[in-house]
């Protein structure tokens, strides 16, 4: 039976861009896909799959505070992810390697409204820096 406790919060996650940690974000999602190449062999009546090429997207969002990713433009960037909830069985950083923004957001802004930022991006391999391992 799971103990409670030991879910992790994503209140605890923190965002590292180039080492620098981003008090603004407050959420981040990164992910990879992959391309299977289906292959029909003769005398067999289901597909088979071989390994294709691995995809790694993502998606950063918070409170605009400065205009770092606009300065930032197209140029590759290191994300370091942790996750450090004090009840979990530990913490993981995840660092996302040579990440891209498939577009910066140069304004957009409501009068009365917190200005929110949201960059997608692409990444082109991670290191599990530190794992969660059940104790």
């Amino acid at each position: 039976m799971m103990n409670p406790t030991r879910a992790i919060l994503g209140t605890f996650g923190q965002v590292y861009i180039d080492g620098e940690w981003q008090t603004n974000i407050n959420k981040l999602e990164a992910k990879e896909e992959i391309e299977k190449r289906e292959l029909k062999l003769s005398g067999m009546t289901r597909s088979v799959f071989k390994k294709g090429i691995i995809k790694g997207t993502g998606t950063m969002s918070g409170y605009k505070v400065t205009s770092d990713m606009i300065r930032r433009g197209f140029e590759k960037f290191d994300i370091i992810s942790k996750l450090d909830d004090p009840e979990s069985f530990g913490f993981e950083r995840i660092r996302l390697i040579n990440c891209m923004p498939d577009a910066v957001q140069l304004a957009n802004w409501t009068a009365g409204e917190e200005v929110t930022e949201e960059t997608t991006f692409t990444f082109e391999g991670f290191e599990l820096l530190d794992p969660i391992i059940a104790t």
